[in-house]
């Protein structure tokens, strides 16, 4: 009888296929059988098609004769009951004899039934020995997830290091994880898209791991990965892991923002620049206001007229005249006097009521917070002891709890350190809205827009006048400029989201260096 030799390993730490076919040839040879074809097999049992064990099943369903199939061990050849469908249609249809080296079995046409049991015996051992492994396997990532340990290869802006697979450890990338805290900033903005943020970063030097440009759609994913900021996903959960964020939690929310109001924009970035491309809308029918060139250097902007029943005629408006209360404004800001910043920092920093108005509240109500959760900790162990909360439910909710409780955590050391950056954050918004003008006159046309972005929201035009309310914390600061008899008081910073103005800052100054 022809005989095909198989000889299977998944992993190289196992038994070789040099030393499988070395027992099973000196089995051939005693049992009488001629070697037609020998088979050196690399691949899991449990995972893919298995494409090399179907080139065994074809040429044995292929043969007019039947084939004595060698293995050295059950589970050499299979781990599921899957192969044995295959397997026994062949042996009942007398074109298949398999032998089991180890098991001393011998499963044919007249095999009996006891030795058909053994066979499924032995392939119900093996299945149960991969099932073990994989709830190890399962076991071991749910307690490196539990530790803040990350299982697979480091995102970008990352690296692994160690020599071990299983000892790896992760380090921000000294080449390019300051380009990927760009891309937040730069997406936050509100004025890129992901090919223009990919372009601008692909010339500092962010590259994918082939060294070529990256994809927009990494840019995306790169947005998108909570692990810049301090969680793991995993089946969709969320993991606090033991990395340095490359970003804050309040970064990646802004970029979040962004993008969920990507699609509402009524204009392509890609399309020629202009000042107020996208920024205005007519005051009559609410359409956008579109931007066109005369005579090569001239602008005018005028509605669109996509409500045609609302607004029946076009106005056109010169670029010129829609930005004169716009330097209106920048040059009030210019015109705050340094002693006048220096005296508002001054005044807050003996203000001892501006300090509780951004600390203690928000401190208190973070605290309560976390000691509210801790109690719905406690009750639910107690409800899982009970058994009236299925391990699954109180895995999750645990799970759920543990994050919220980190990012108080978080919260609250962003108050307790922001004495001095409360008082620096001021001082560095009042000093960038005070050089805006010569920011804006020296800037080219797209950061021009850009800074318009930050400055100005709800624009439109009524006749051929611009109006628009400032954003905050602009619109505090143009009070100040405006105030003729001394300072505002102080209470008026002190109710402003510092937090939020601080990150704003963040990103004006990284938009201002991208200018410069």
């Amino acid at each position: 009888m022809k005989a095909i030799i198989l000889a299977r390993v998944s992993d190289k730490k196992q038994d070789s296929n040099e030393a499988q076919i070395g027992r099973i040839s000196d089995y051939v040879r005693h049992k009488g059988l001629v070697v037609w074809k020998t088979y050196e097999i690399e691949e899991s049992s449990t995972k893919g098609d298995r494409e090399r064990f179907q080139e065994v099943v074809k040429e044995i369903r292929q043969s007019k004769e039947c084939i004595a199939l060698v293995v050295d061990t059950v589970d050499r050849l299979q781990r599921s009951f899957k192969e044995s469908v295959l397997l026994d249609d062949l042996r009942k249809a007398g074109k298949l004899e398999i032998h089991f080296y180890r098991e001393n079995l011998i499963i044919n046409k007249v095999s009996n039934s006891a030795d058909l049991l053994r066979w499924d015996m032995a392939v119900m051992f093996a299945r149960s020995y991969i099932l073990q492994l994989s709830d190890n396997v399962k076991r071991k990532f749910d307690q490196k997830r539990k530790n803040g340990e990350w299982i697979g290869r480091a995102p970008i802006g990352y690296q692994n290091i160690g020599e071990e697979k299983n000892k790896r450890d992760i380090i921000p990338n000294q080449t390019n994880a300051h380009l990927v805290k760009r891309v937040f900033e730069l997406y936050a903005t509100g004025n890129y898209s992901f090919y223009k943020v990919r372009d601008i970063v692909t010339l500092d030097g962010l590259k994918n791991e082939f060294g070529k440009k990256l994809a927009p759609s990494m840019i995306e994913f790169i947005l998108n990965n909570p692990f810049y900021y301090g969680y793991m996903r995993s089946n969709e959960i969320l993991y606090p892991h033991k990395y340095p964020p490359l970003v804050t939690k309040d970064l990646f929310d802004m970029c979040q923002a962004v993008k969920r109001n990507w699609n509402k924009k009524p204009f392509q970035y890609a399309a020629k620049p202009f000042i107020f491309r996208g920024l205005i809308r007519c005051g009559n029918c609410g359409c956008a206001m579109s931007p066109e060139r005369h005579k090569k250097k001239y602008v005018y902007y005028s509605c669109t007229n996509a409500k045609k029943d609302l607004c029946d005629r076009k106005v056109y408006v010169s670029e010129e005249t829609l930005l004169k209360p716009v330097y209106k404004v920048l040059r009030a800001f210019k015109n705050i006097p340094q002693s006048r910043i220096d005296e508002i920092i001054e005044g807050l920093k003996k203000s001892t009521q501006s300090k509780e108005i951004y600390h203690k509240d928000s401190i208190k109500s973070l605290r309560d917070e976390y000691d509210g959760i801790q109690v719905k900790l406690q009750r639910l162990t107690d409800l899982l002891i009970d058994g009236s909360v299925p391990k699954e439910v109180y895995d999750l909710k645990l799970q759920e709890f543990k994050n919220r409780q980190h990012d108080i955590n978080l919260q609250i050391a962003n108050h307790t350190g922001a004495d001095e950056n409360y008082y620096i954050t001021v001082s560095a918004l009042l000093n960038i809205a005070k050089n805006a003008l010569s920011l804006f006159e020296s800037s080219e046309t797209s950061e021009k827009r850009a800074i318009l972005n930050f400055l100005l929201q709800n624009s439109t035009v009524n006749g051929k006048k611009l109006t628009f309310t400032m954003r905050s914390p602009f619109d505090h600061i143009l009070k100040l400029a405006r105030q003729p008899m001394g300072l505002p008081p102080l209470d008026t910073f002190g109710t402003v989201d510092w937090q939020e103005i601080k990150l704003k800052i963040q990103l004006l100054s990284s938009f201002t260096n991208f200018v410069l």
